[in-house]
């Protein structure tokens, strides 16, 4: 019981640290400072699709079979 209570009381104690704290915030800096150098070097792509939607007219003269589940059951036996 007395080790567990260590194990806790030191893992808090580290993660609360100052140093813990600093490092954390700079890799975080790091981490954002690297987003942006890539993000300058992406490039941008020419936008190639404009009137590309066809619209298709339905015809109202179908008609829709409609089916029930359990009727295609019975028939199948």
């Amino acid at each position: 019981m007395f080790v567990i209570f260590i194990f806790f009381f030191l893992v808090i104690k580290f993660y609360l640290s100052e140093t813990n704290i600093k490092n954390s915030y700079r890799s975080l800096n790091n981490i954002d400072e690297k987003i942006n150098i890539f993000s300058e070097k992406l490039p941008i792509l020419e936008d190639d699709t404009k009137n590309i939607i066809e619209y298709v007219e339905q015809t109202e003269n179908k008609k829709k079979k409609k089916f029930n589940f359990w009727k295609l059951l019975e028939s199948n036996e």
